[in-house]
């Protein structure tokens, strides 16, 4: 529905309820709206299922005026300081003007930073409202020594949440990012003193954050979306080829080539077979390949519903274990999960530790 709207003038009402539903679900339903709205087909959509589209378009204007209102708040926290600062995800296609951004349920706020200039941004942060949500030294610890972000900060009337990056992924993950290279490439943002990533860097870091992340993916399809719009419908082999020499020259092929290859499976983007044939041949193989590819398959499916079968639960089981080991190497990953596991047996002591 979202690659072709027009089709929204031939669905009888038994499939509107299955559109509804499985745009709900994936958090699609405002785009679905935005989308239907601006092609000029809300006269043919029937009443029932126009309510909920209309509700969503209202939500997410909300979530647009929200957004304005936090972005403003930052700016003037950050105004005095003599350091850039980029916009990433949903922050940074709204600046941008993106069609990603459009109909977006808006979450929290993610900055990206030069690390040396951590302290002074967390230290502006603070001063205007904005606190640590993460009090125990442990995690502060887990944050600050092996993470690419701060703890999370959580403004004390809002409520709304801030994400301080200084990287795009932890220093001990697998994949190795130079965040300087991002910053150094990133583009101002008219009449705004934000930055966001150049067009292929912000393509890259939306397909990492996909398919590196702890894996549990609840957004997978919505995501996968995101690097569809970005990415367009034809095969614009210039786009392409920039994108390919980036994410080689930024060590994220593998990123680019799963983003490659479920692009191609799951929304037909026409892609250039040079590109497509480079993605195929550099797939991971073997059975690692084929539980990756099942895995992320059932993750990024459009569903109607939150019922997993036990199948569907031992990929995401297998995609979080994934996340977790692409995240830190082996020793460090056995003590973090066996810490997190005594306190979530004990959490009591949890309490009295976090505490002292």
């Amino acid at each position: 529905m979202l690659k072709d709207p027009v089709r929204a003038g031939e669905l009888e009402l038994s499939h509107w309820d299955t559109v509804i539903r499985q745009a709900r679900v994936n958090r699609l339903l405002g785009t679905l709206a935005h989308f239907l709205s601006e092609e000029g087909l809300w006269s043919q959509i029937p009443c029932a299922p126009r309510r909920h589209l209309d509700w969503a378009l209202r939500i997410t204007q909300t979530h647009r005026a929200e957004l304005e209102w936090e972005l403003f708040s930052i700016a003037e926290a950050l105004g005095s300081l003599d350091t850039p600062v980029v916009l990433l995800k949903g922050a940074a296609y709204h600046a941008a003007g993106m069609k990603a951004s459009i109909g977006r349920l808006f979450g929290d706020v993610d900055l990206l930073v030069e690390r040396r200039a951590l302290g002074a941004v967390e230290a502006a942060l603070m001063q205007h409202g904005w606190v640590n949500t993460h009090h125990d030294p442990y995690d502060q610890r887990y944050y600050r020594q092996w993470m690419h972000e701060l703890p999370p900060m959580q403004h004390i009337r809002r409520g709304t949440i801030l994400d301080v990056h200084h990287s795009i992924v932890p220093p001990t993950a697998r994949l190795k990012v130079d965040p300087g290279q991002l910053i150094s490439a990133s583009v101002a943002v008219n009449d705004s003193p934000f930055r966001v990533l150049a067009p292929e860097d912000m393509f890259l870091h939306s397909a990492t954050h996909l398919f590196f992340s702890e894996g549990e993916m609840p957004h997978g399809s919505r995501d996968l979306v995101d690097l569809y719009l970005m990415a367009g419908a034809k095969a614009d082999e210039a786009f392409w080829r920039r994108l390919q020499a980036r994410a080689i020259a930024l060590g994220l092929e593998e990123p680019l080539v799963l983003a490659v290859y479920f692009l191609d499976r799951l929304m037909g983007v026409a892609l250039p077979q040079e590109i497509r044939a480079w993605a195929v041949g550099t797939l991971p193989g073997g059975v690692r390949g084929w539980m990756l590819r099942g895995a992320l398959d059932s993750a990024l499916r459009v569903r109607d519903s939150h019922h997993r079968t036990m199948a569907d639960s031992l990929k995401k089981g297998y995609l979080i274990v994934r996340g977790h080991r692409e995240k830190m190497p082996f020793p460090l990953l056995v003590r973090h999960l066996g810490r997190k596991a005594w306190y979530g047996i004990f959490p009591e002591k949890y309490r009295r530790d976090a505490g002292r």
